[in-house]
């Protein structure tokens, strides 16, 4: 039954996460509501709903998703839970406009028609989805439904006391207030405060006359602000760099073209004469490697051999929590080695010395059963050694530091080993799951959707979650695992050939010259003078951190003590604040400064990243059975239990 017989509900922010909270409410509204009542929803949102901030249609087509046509959802298609309105999977949607593709404009016509389900479809593209979605679930409104949208900020959200039910006054900052019993925090990506040494860069650039782009999402920034022909610095490899790389060389003319000449590589670069001379920097000195080209989300050759559900059980089953470097990676490092060396003796055979002899020992030296954590190692090193000719041994650290250990005696050389570098990924990329650098990769990439569900809601200890998951093996994964599409790589060499683009190399320290009124950046490791340009770039996105978030309305709560940033205690016994909200969990609902939970308020999305891992990603269609499927099913099974509990089910 529902909590009473008008039931309204505020929902703080219409991107993917808002939009699919009000599906659930929908769909359990249609599939049990009591006679005579009725469900008011109000959607807050600053920017037009369903595609909210992030996915808007009008954006630029250059930037790509970072999955494939058949990954994404807003609709769930999970059988436990209410059966939608209406609505597909975003490829189901994609083959349906190509039949019909009334309510498109002549760009994403054109993008459809050549848009496969393997593709990486644009941004832009997904984010008409969503609205599409949209639209078709308010032309089906169940009975005794109303919803209204408030294109607007939530500035507020204060708790009050009524004769029927508690609930919440929203302020809005049109200077509205809605009068509702639950509130749904979908904020999303949120501006947040710059850190000490981004501050000290934009005070720089206001007082030396130079350019100084922050962290901001691609598609909020004026691009055509940077100037033609002139150094650029751009700080940050990441996937915020390929949109900055795509708006200053193809957003400003230039054009891609198949390679005509041997040794060209893939690609060639046919510049506009407008381009920017991009100097790119990040820690690691390189871009994340590549997504490999697969037929589905996973390997269809990578079984889970070592982290599998039966292992996490078994934890389960003894009472133990886990530790992240202790028991669980040791698993998932089993499982990259496996599938390395098998996919070699497989695609490579002649690199290893009797291939079958060699995978039987290593079964055998893999298993956990007798050796410590330092002797099944030692013992696999051993094997390795004895069977595998040296270049084809793998060091899988080594995979995310490509240039670790080297030193380079000018730029020069630098930029010819990073083409190199992408060069050899690409075509990796291109051989799938014949290569057995994108078979490991492609190992890690599955135990990460596995131990997206191991880990959540406490699942390890805290010192395992801020030292090992968050301490080393989040930006470990995230380079191998969350790359661009190998055209990007292509694209990326082709300019480095073209002279566009420069690398100023690893760990790379910034700093301004007042005197020359200009940026510098400067690597340890590469012999050669400082470069200098007079805008600097950061390539990413605002930090994820409530803890210094922008947002009024996340400040108002904080401050009122009705939420609060979580702390996990380090080995060192010492309090860390995370990046996210303290929760109890199922459904999500923040928990008070005083500890006690925050009736009728719900939180979803980024703001349950120090509750859940890879809060980012989109939910996955077409659901399979184990951990890799709650793993992608969590965000719509979050966001039914949300509806769920406010519909009082």
């Amino acid at each position: 039954m529902a909590k009473s017989q008008t039931n309204r509900v505020a929902l703080i922010g219409a991107g993917p996460r808002g939009t699919s909270v009000l599906e659930r409410l929908l769909a359990n509204w249609a599939a049990d509501s009591p006679t005579g009542a009725r469900l008011r929803i109000d959607v807050v949102d600053p920017y037009p709903a369903g595609s909210g901030h992030v996915w808007q249609p009008e954006q630029s087509r250059l930037y790509l998703m970072n999955t494939q046509s058949f990954y994404p959802t807003l609709i769930p298609e999970d059988p436990e839970l209410a059966p939608p309105l209406t609505g597909t999977s975003f490829d189901q949607w994609r083959e349906a406009r190509r039949r019909d593709d009334e309510g498109l404009n002549d760009a994403e016509k054109a993008e459809l028609s050549t848009l496969e389900s393997h593709d990486f479809p644009s941004r832009a593209l997904y984010g008409r989805y969503l609205r599409q979605t949209l639209a078709g679930l308010l032309e089906r409104l169940p009975d005794g439904v109303e919803v209204t949208f408030h294109q607007t900020l939530a500035v507020a959200a204060r708790p009050v006391k009524r004769e029927k039910e508690d609930g919440f006054d929203v302020e809005l900052a049109n200077g509205e207030k809605l009068a509702v019993g639950a509130v749904v925090l979908a904020l999303g990506h949120i501006e947040s405060r710059l850190n000490p040494e981004q501050r000290s860069f934009k005070s720089a650039a206001a007082d030396q006359g130079l350019l100084y782009f922050p962290p901001a999402p691609p598609a909020d920034v004026d691009w055509q602000a940077v100037p033609d022909n002139e150094p650029v610095l751009v700080r940050g490899m990441g996937l915020n760099f390929f949109d900055v790389m795509g708006q200053l060389t193809e957003g400003r003319g230039g054009k891609f073209v198949e390679a005509g000449s041997p040794g060209a590589g893939v690609l060639e670069y046919r510049a506009s004469g407008r381009e920017p001379k991009i100097i790119a920097a990040s820690r690691r000195g390189t871009p994340y490697r590549a997504k490999a080209g697969l037929a589905g989300y996973y390997p269809s050759s990578i079984t889970m051999r070592y982290l599998t559900e039966d292992a996490v059980d078994r934890f389960r089953a003894a009472g133990i929590q886990p530790g992240f470097d202790h028991d669980l990676w040791p698993l998932l490092h089993r499982d990259a080695l496996w599938a390395y060396y098998s996919t070699l003796a497989r695609s490579q055979p002649a690199s290893i010395k009797d291939p079958p002899q060699f995978l039987a020992d290593l079964e055998d030296a893999l298993q956990p059963h007798a050796h410590t954590t330092a002797n099944w190692e030692i013992e696999v090193g051993n094997l390795v050694e004895k069977h595998v000719v040296a270049s084809r041994r793998l060091n899988l650290r080594g995979l995310a530091a490509p240039l670790a250990g080297r030193t380079f005696a000018s730029r020069g050389e630098l930029d010819a080993a990073i083409t190199a570098y992408l060069d050899d990924d690409a075509r990796r990329s291109a051989l799938g799951e014949e290569d057995p650098v994108k078979m490991a990769i492609g190992a890690l990439h599955t135990g990460r959707a596995i131990l997206k569900s191991v880990v959540a809601d406490g699942g390890i200890t805290d010192e395992s979650w801020l030292a090992g998951l968050r301490g080393w093996f989040e930006s470990f994964v995230e380079g191998l695992a969350s790359g661009a599409p190998a055209l990007r790589s292509e694209q990326l060499a082709a300019l480095a050939r073209a002279g566009v683009v420069s690398f100023v190399g690893p760990d790379p320290k910034f700093s301004v010259d007042r005197g020359a009124k200009v940026f510098r950046a400067v690597s340890p490791w590469v012999h050669d003078s400082p470069v200098e340009a007079r805008t600097l770039i950061e390539a990413m996105s605002p930090a994820n951190r409530v803890g210094i978030n922008l947002s009024p309305l996340l400040e108002q709560l904080m401050a009122d003590g009705l939420v609060r940033t979580k702390i996990m205690m380090s080995v060192e016994g010492t309090p860390m604040q995370t990046t996210g909200l303290d929760v109890e969990p199922h459904p999500y609902r923040p928990l008070a400064a005083n500890g006690s939970i925050t009736e009728n308020l719900y939180v979803l999305g980024l703001q349950l990243s120090a509750s859940q891992w890879g809060t980012a990603i989109a939910a996955e269609a077409r659901p399979r059975t184990g951990p890799a499927y709650a793993s992608g099913q969590r965000t719509l099974r979050d966001a039914d239990e949300i509806a769920r509990s406010i519909l009082g089910r």
